[in-house]
């Protein structure tokens, strides 16, 4: 079955729409909103939290079943690297090399 004939078509329009009409909403905001201090501690925390939901998914998940694999021991190591605080280049080679080993022993 093509997406023409699943019927998805006017959704991912709505979807579309719905994320220009947000975009657009944004150039609507005072700017005196945007320059307070709590709104850049909102933003700030918002940013944390989104990185955090997208790393533990992509670290727990395949699909739609829950995974324990070496994606989890590069997360662990990687955590620690940051907070030895190792350059984050160092972090990321590290959470690499953690996930190579494993996948490579079992």
């Amino acid at each position: 079955m093509s997406l023409a004939e699943s019927g998805l078509w006017p959704w991912i329009l709505a979807a579309c729409a719905v994320a220009f009409a947000t975009k657009l909403a944004g150039y609507a905001v005072p700017a005196r909103w945007l320059q307070s201090p709590r709104m850049a501690r909102v933003a700030a925390c918002m940013t944390v939290a989104l990185l955090a939901a997208l790393t533990v998914m992509n670290t727990f998940s395949s699909g739609t079943a829950l995974v324990l694999d070496a994606r989890l021991a590069s997360l662990v190591v990687a955590a620690v690297a940051l907070w030895l605080r190792a350059p984050f280049l160092l972090v990321v080679v590290l959470g690499a090399a953690a996930a190579a080993l494993l996948r490579w022993v079992a």
